[in-house]
């Protein structure tokens, strides 16, 4: 019986071995043009898409204390598939991470405080949902309600987020029905959609003072599995509100050189009218850098924006608003509140994204 039971643990170990030894990395599913007419399909498309590499949930707002000082903040969960194996069964298994950012920006702290989060996905613990918005990480939480507004409940080292975010017009889907290019290739694109004007209120907790805070907020919703050109360093984001109800989106990625490959951006005005951008009617050009003392990268902060026959003029609440998430996702890169301004005059409150200026971005 001992050498029976020898040669079969020997046959497990060697069918063991060899399904690992045999098994594939997933396929992830490729982001393709929609059909014509086509859409992205809500509700389902509030939630996750694990069939896809990368995907992130991203929150921006300005909001007001009642003694009218202004803040800003982010919120970001991602949900990154792994190479790992998808046919083991073990709860453990790490297919899925969920890694979570946030970040508050206050003129008076002369730096952002940030904090950050990560863990494989499972037990209840870390999860981003299907079929509706629902991602959490340990007490890190975002959930959409039946009503369409969204909880956000963050425990940051420095700080606390309990903000709800009620929508205030129609979802704004971002290229052709959803279908958003990011380069010259057809495969470097991912599916993206806007919520603008999420009309914002809630408490922020410091140093155990708790403030009441409303204002406005921006939501991203994307995925793919594709994005980036291997020429690609990083882009240049901005997601506006602007102050007569319209919305404005406008990227730009940047090669290794400085060089645009690839841009586009998105304007629906006051009275609902949407206007899309090609790359050659979007620019993104520096007014003022900003050097990092911690990393030394330098970041333009102060740019201006041109869409079309339209410039903007992009200003930062503070300088310092880089954002060290080595810990999480291997990234820096700068995030902050800016404001917009068109012939001198304030026309609306955004976040600015600047990436790849320590090193290039790998998504």
């Amino acid at each position: 019986m001992t050498i029976v039971r020898m040669l079969l643990t020997a046959l497990v170990l060697l069918f063991t071995g060899a399904g690992i030894a045999m098994a594939a990395a997933p396929q992830f599913a490729p982001v393709t043009p929609l059909a014509p007419g086509a859409t992205l399909r809500f509700p389902a498309d509030f939630g996750a898409h694990p069939d896809y590499k990368t995907e992130w949930w991203y929150v921006t707002g300005w909001v007001d204390t009642a003694d009218g000082k202004s803040l800003g903040y982010q919120v970001t969960f991602f949900r990154s598939a792994s190479d790992h194996d998808r046919a083991n069964p073990s709860r453990f298994a790490p297919k899925q991470l969920i890694i979570g950012h946030a970040a508050l920006s206050d003129a008076a702290n002369g730096k952002l405080l940030h904090d950050q989060r990560s863990a494989r996905e499972g037990l209840g613990l870390a999860y981003a949902r299907v079929g509706e918005t629902d991602v959490k990480l340990d007490d890190w939480r975002m959930a959409r309600r039946p009503d369409g507004s969204y909880a956000v409940h963050v425990d940051a080292a420095q700080f606390s987020l309990e903000l709800t975010l009620a929508p205030s017009q129609p979802v704004l889907v971002q290229g052709v029905g959803g279908f958003s290019r990011k380069g010259r290739l057809p495969a470097q694109a991912s599916y993206y959609y806007s919520e603008p004007q999420l009309r914002t209120t809630g408490t922020i907790t410091r140093a155990g003072k708790q403030v009441a805070v409303q204002g406005r907020s921006w939501l991203d919703h994307e995925w793919s599995s594709q994005v980036l050109d291997a020429e690609a360093a990083g882009w240049e984001w901005i997601g506006a509100n602007l102050d007569d109800g319209g919305a404005l989106m406008a990227f730009q990625i940047r090669s290794k050189t400085g060089d645009k490959l690839w841009a586009h951006a998105t304007w629906r005005d006051a009275s609902g009218k949407i206007t899309q951008f090609a790359p050659e009617q979007v620019a993104f050009t520096t007014l003022r850098r900003w050097r990092s003392p911690r990393t030394r990268a330098e970041y333009p902060v102060a740019l201006r924006l041109t869409t079309g026959a339209t410039i903007w003029q992009v200003d930062p609440l503070q300088d310092d608003q880089e954002l060290d998430s080595r810990r999480s996702t291997g990234a820096v890169y700068w995030e902050g509140a800016v404001t917009l301004r068109r012939d001198g005059r304030r026309v609306g409150r955004a976040y600015l994204e600047l990436t790849g200026y320590v090193r290039a971005m790998k998504l």
